[in-house]
């Protein structure tokens, strides 16, 4: 396509697709789109052998990574704080809070000598600390972009990134923030709209686009939030976005590495079975609705706590019910749920990464003929 994101990173399909699935960013990128890589859950060690994966199966084709250093979170005044000072932060009313909820649901404890791997640096989640092993990573391989997911990247984030020639993506909620994005000297904004699944905003897609766009042109702005299917990508395109950021649609792939019982949930849900909560991150992040949002929005819930609080608290917690989420009827299979967005409702069957991007461009053009013969 004769696209400013296209000549930018020299893809054939302005599809960018964020994925926690190394076979999902292959797939993608071999597809003509470009896959991008969600780090944030990765060990240094992991990342590096996925990325390394990655690049014998795309040969030259460009890939990014995704990463989270919030602008915002516990312990980032005082520089930081370790993953053990925080747990010590945690209120006992919350401990207990869990804790009775996974006894009613009857989850099962892990394994005599389970360890947890991820937590063994001791760096706080989706933190600076934890993000600096992952940059330093991701910046020792070919990556063509490095995007942060929450606030505008830091400072030494840009400035590797730049003397690399890696460019700089950022997540934007509100015009306000994309402009301090452009400010801080990101190249591609990511306007994510409130049906979007993870941290996301209030702002619908339709509304923040083109704000977005008029606040930080000639930067190119993809669009992201409720993006899935081709006649998404020409609205898109319309409202003056240079390119479509899809997440949640990956995750009913064949290569998704999804959770098989929440991949069932998500085939099986409409539109209107998600929910912004603050139960998995302490960040209002839309996902699944299910008992376990239900239960953290119940008057007997003391509250989410903020981040990075929260995930330290249900890390175990959320491995538990993972392990022991065989059906929909066993209790942990009630509780199990995943970031996911509105275009859930569309998510109906399961595809090839590549099929998928496939229809969006057949569908995109199909759409944008219509447009033309109106003009006709």
């Amino acid at each position: 396509m004769n696209n400013k994101v296209c000549e930018m990173f020299g893809i054939e399909f302005p599809i960018f697709a964020f994925t926690h699935c190394r076979d999902v960013v292959a797939a993608v990128s071999k597809a003509g789109g470009m896959g991008v890589l969600g780090a944030a859950a990765h060990t240094p060690e992991q990342l590096d052998i996925d990325l390394r994966w990655i690049r014998e199966q795309v040969g030259n084709k460009p890939f990014g990574v995704d990463v989270i250093v919030p602008a915002k979170y516990i312990g980032k005044d005082e520089g930081g704080i370790s993953r053990s000072d925080l747990k010590a932060l945690i209120p006992q009313e919350h401990k207990d809070f869990l804790a009775n909820l996974l006894d009613r649901y009857d989850v099962p404890p892990l394994p005599a000598g389970w360890k947890d791997y991820a937590a063994g640096d001791n760096a706080a989640p989706m933190s600076y600390d934890q993000a600096l092993p992952l940059m330093d990573v991701a910046f020792s391989h070919d990556i063509a972009l490095i995007v942060n997911a929450l606030g505008s990247p830091p400072p030494d984030m840009i400035e590797r990134a730049h003397a690399n020639g890696v460019k700089v993506g950022a997540l934007a909620g509100k015009a306000s923030h994309a402009v301090r994005h452009v400010a801080a000297g990101v190249d591609l904004i990511i306007a994510q709209g409130g049906e979007a699944g993870g941290h996301t905003g209030e702002i619908g897609t339709m509304v923040l686009v083109p704000e977005i766009v008029d606040a930080v042109t000639p930067v190119p702005v993809l669009a992201a939030g409720g993006i899935g299917r081709g006649r998404q990508m020409a609205a898109s395109i319309a409202l003056g976005a240079d390119g479509v950021w899809c997440g949640s649609v990956w995750l009913t792939t064949e290569e998704a590495e999804t959770h098989p019982l929440v991949k069932q949930k998500f085939l099986a849900a409409t539109s209107s079975d998600t929910v912004r909560s603050r139960s998995r991150t302490g960040k209002p992040a839309r996902q699944l609705r299910t008992a376990w949002t239900e239960e953290w929005e119940s008057p007997e819930s003391p509250g989410p706590l903020p981040m990075p609080l929260q995930p330290i608290l249900i890390g175990e917690a959320s491995i538990r019910i993972d392990r022991a989420a065989k059906d929909m009827s066993s209790g942990a299979g009630k509780l199990a749920n995943y970031f996911v967005g509105q275009i859930v409702g569309s998510m109906n069957e399961v595809k090839p990464a590549g099929r998928v991007v496939i229809e969006i461009v057949e569908e995109f053009i199909e759409a944008a003929q219509r447009l033309g013969d109106m003009m006709a």
